[in-house]
């Protein structure tokens, strides 16, 4: 028989927290679930998976992020109580959301879903609607409880106002990892006002709206995002580890398509290799695992998979320089050509990688991610769209930035004396300018 988990604690319970120094827990439903399995492999999944090869205090994980999330979705509501539009049946469908947003992220996430074509929003659904110990917490509570909470962190739930909490422009799942991102790594740039914020944050039908008194406190959250995304989550140096990482993961995937006999088989990738892992292959994944077959692969009798093993392993990264596609992608030909002439296999070692992002936008109707603006609510009552009130974010709104590097394995073209001519050439084209 199922165990209920309704009702409350006897006891409050607390995890100690260096963002938001206590995170409190009284529902029985929210402590179960922090217990499960499931959420428990979070701990073994790095919140900014590569970036610790720049930034050393990049250790903090998807579990205390995600606890983070709970804890500040759990304040949003104590200061919502009692206001029109708040619903307080909707506050265990919340703060549950908020605990399980991240429940299907894997290791080393984003590299990993781009080999595999994998979707850790998928896993998400997949571990909170199948036959796993979360599914079991969550339908104590009701037969449809499970489903409720995965179409609030799918974005497809009726309930507007509880997924603007957990997903908007300025959410409980922003506000932690900014926070606690910049908190790890030792920089200022994603610290702001959060209890100002929350202070001003109201509900209305269908999203979190913000007071126009705090309105600068929202500047400098957006302010603190902006600069997170350049200095930090696209740090040059993160994406050529992301880069040997995916090339790893690709190498790995061909030679297994080719019958390879790996020294160390990777029985936990053959279902992934195959394009058909099930729930269980998943949750048995996790960064120790993946950087189990890393540290075993440096000795692998294949040359290219040693090679970017012990690169990843011993932070021996690729070099990069900023591209402009119009530019070098004319000769791209041409660097392929070079690049295996002096016996470096292009498809390894001559990557471009690309960065974009999107600071804040205003509503675009028919667009394929509809972004739900961020809005200031006036003395009068009015709602009024963030950027057509404020200067500093009308100056960066609906601008995408995106930017582009190549990245290679200097060292090994460095160390290639018999093939000058080839080397000279290869410099040219790489720092050729428009």
């Amino acid at each position: 028989m199922t165990e209920s988990y309704q009702g409350m604690l006897d006891e409050e319970k607390v995890f100690k927290d260096p963002v938001h120094r206590y995170i409190h827990v009284r529902d029985k439903v929210i402590w179960a679930l922090i217990g499960t399995k499931e959420f428990q492999r979070l701990r073994r999944v790095r919140q900014l998976g590569t970036s610790y090869m720049t930034f050393h205090g990049a250790e903090h994980t998807r579990f205390t992020h995600s606890l983070g999330v709970y804890e500040i979705t759990r304040r949003m509501i104590n200061v919502f109580q009692g206001r029109p539009h708040w619903n307080e049946e909707d506050r265990l469908l919340a703060l549950a959301a908020a605990l399980l947003h991240d429940i299907g992220h894997g290791p080393f996430s984003h590299s990993f879903e781009k080999v595999f074509h994998s979707d850790h929003e998928d896993w998400t659904r997949a571990i909170i609607l199948g036959d796993t110990e979360v599914n079991e917490v969550l339908t104590s509570v009701s037969p449809t409880f499970a489903k409720d909470v995965a179409e609030v962190i799918e974005k497809t739930s009726p309930n507007k106002l509880v997924t603007s909490m957990i997903s908007s422009q300025i959410d409980a799942d922003r506000m932690d990892y900014l926070q606690r991102d910049a908190y790890n790594i030792g920089v200022s740039y994603g610290h702001f006002d959060m209890e100002r914020i929350l202070r001003v944050m109201r509900p209305t039908e269908d999203q979190v709206v913000i007071k126009q008194s705090g309105m600068h406190a929202v500047e400098d959250y957006i302010m603190s995002r902006y600069q997170m995304y350049w200095q930090v989550y696209f740090h040059p140096v993160t994406r050529s580890a992301e880069v040997i990482l995916s090339k790893i993961f690709q190498r790995a995937k061909w030679l297994y398509k080719q019958g390879y006999e790996f020294g160390q088989a990777p029985v936990h990738l053959f279902s992934f290799f195959d394009g058909k892992p099930t729930l269980k292959d998943y949750l048995r994944l996790d960064e120790a695992v993946v950087l189990y077959y890393f540290q075993i692969w440096q000795e692998e009798q294949d040359e290219i998979l040693k090679d970017l093993c012990v690169r990843f392993m011993n932070r021996r990264l690729f070099k990069y320089v900023e591209v402009n596609p119009n530019i070098q992608m004319g000769d791209w030909a041409r660097l392929r050509e070079l690049f295996a002439k002096a016996g470096l296999d292009p498809d390894y070692y001559l990557v471009v990688d690309s960065s974009s992002d999107l600071p804040y936008d205003f509503y675009r109707p028919g667009e394929e991610e509809e972004r739900v603006p961020i809005h200031l609510i006036l003395p009068n009552g009015k709602l009024r769209e963030l950027s057509r009130q404020s200067d500093v974010v009308e100056s960066i709104s609906g601008k995408k930035r995106t930017d582009h590097k190549l990245y290679y394995p200097g060292d090994w073209l460095e160390a290639m004396d018999e093939f000058e001519e080839e080397k000279r050439e290869i410099h040219m084209l790489l720092n050729k300018e428009g």
